[in-house]
């Protein structure tokens, strides 16, 4: 059994909700065909998530091969009315979920979080995977806080008014296009005026450079990989790795397979221990408090070993056998987000 209440860095559970036709009742009784319910977070130890907004696009593209490997071309960028109306139905949806289901809240402060990592309450961080419904005057920021957002990624990988978002590819790096504009240095700002997490996950390498020069919050990567293990272009170089640490932050390593696969095959399939590599790797390379759970639940294409949330169980074991102690699995599993969170807020 795991005995520490975990905080994981990503899912988009919300997104899965939406397509369900009674939200409610799959969150609360479970569901097969979503990661993360009710039942199955208090089963696996999870204390609190970064539960994300995200808004799809209006078409979704197959990787194309190359000579070694694959690129995702980029999607289009998305309206911000569009984004906006979906932004603000998925927040709706997560305030139903706290007033009507027991056992769930929305954590808005550090002592919100701290009562869901000392009860059997599952608490919801909101994360904006992507700001093209933020308002690019930032005319809507305010009420967004107000809503509870405490978490927001600029871009996700596509162009929006706050920069360009990585592009996918194996092998590749992440240096795929330009970093912020100046409404997404405006975005970067105001977010640290305001105790929100700016995430750097889906940047390009110079849109991660930007925010690092702008933010004297620890920088906080939310789901990713270790480029010199996979050459991924999502995932972070020992550069950037430094940069984290150095800054007091996190990089949560993900659970998506293609994310991780040192593979030229998108469909390429990952072990539980490939999660624990990555892992194992910025410990060592910059120290245990740099390094966090970033799943990416109900948005990735999770290894059969782990399945669904309960699989937290499998990555914290697989951790004590490569000999992670106590002390070490309780600041990979709550500790170093909490530390961030503390500072950040």
């Amino acid at each position: 059994m795991i005995d520490a209440s975990i905080i994981d860095g990503h899912n988009d559970t919300l997104l899965r909700l939406l397509e369900t036709e009674n939200p409610l009742a799959a969150f609360t009784d479970g569901c097969e065909d979503i990661h993360i319910d009710l039942p199955s977070a208090h089963e696996a130890g999870l204390a609190a998530g970064f539960f994300a907004v995200f808004v799809l696009s209006s078409e979704e593209h197959d990787p194309i091969s190359t000579a070694d490997g694959y690129e995702h071309p980029l999607p289009n960028a998305v309206s911000h009315d569009d984004a906006r109306a979906v932004t603000y139905r998925t927040l709706e949806l997560l305030s139903r979920l706290a007033h009507e289901v027991d056992g769930f809240r929305v954590i808005r402060t550090l002592s919100d979080l701290d009562v869901c990592l000392e009860s059997d309450i599952l608490g919801a961080i909101p994360h904006l995977e992507g700001a093209a419904g933020v308002a690019p005057d930032l005319a809507n920021l305010d009420f967004l806080y107000s809503a509870g957002v405490r978490s927001i990624g600029p871009v996700w990988s596509r162009p929006n008014a706050f920069g360009d978002g990585v592009q996918s590819r194996y092998p590749g790096n992440p240096d795929t296009g330009s970093g912020l504009t100046g409404a997404g240095r405006d975005l970067v700002q105001a977010c640290e005026d305001r105790g929100i997490v700016v995430d750097c996950a889906h940047m390009t390498e110079q849109g991660f450079w930007d925010v690092a020069e702008l933010t004297d919050t620890p920088l906080v990567v939310s789901h990713s990989g270790v480029h010199e293990l996979c050459p991924h272009s999502r995932n972070l170089t020992d550069e950037q790795l430094v940069t984290v640490a150095e800054s007091g932050g996190v990089v949560g390593i993900t659970f998506h397979e293609p994310g991780l696969a040192d593979d030229p095959d998108p469909d390429a399939e990952i072990t539980a221990e490939t999660i624990v590599d990555h892992i194992e790797y910025v410990s060592d390379f910059v120290g245990i408090e740099h390094v966090v759970f970033g799943s990416d639940f109900d948005g990735a294409r999770i290894p059969d070993a782990v399945g669904d949330v309960t699989g937290l169980r499998v990555i914290v074991n697989g951790l004590r056998e490569r000999g992670f102690g106590d002390e070490a699995i309780e600041k990979i599993t709550r500790g170093n987000w909490r530390r961030v969170l503390a500072e950040t807020w």
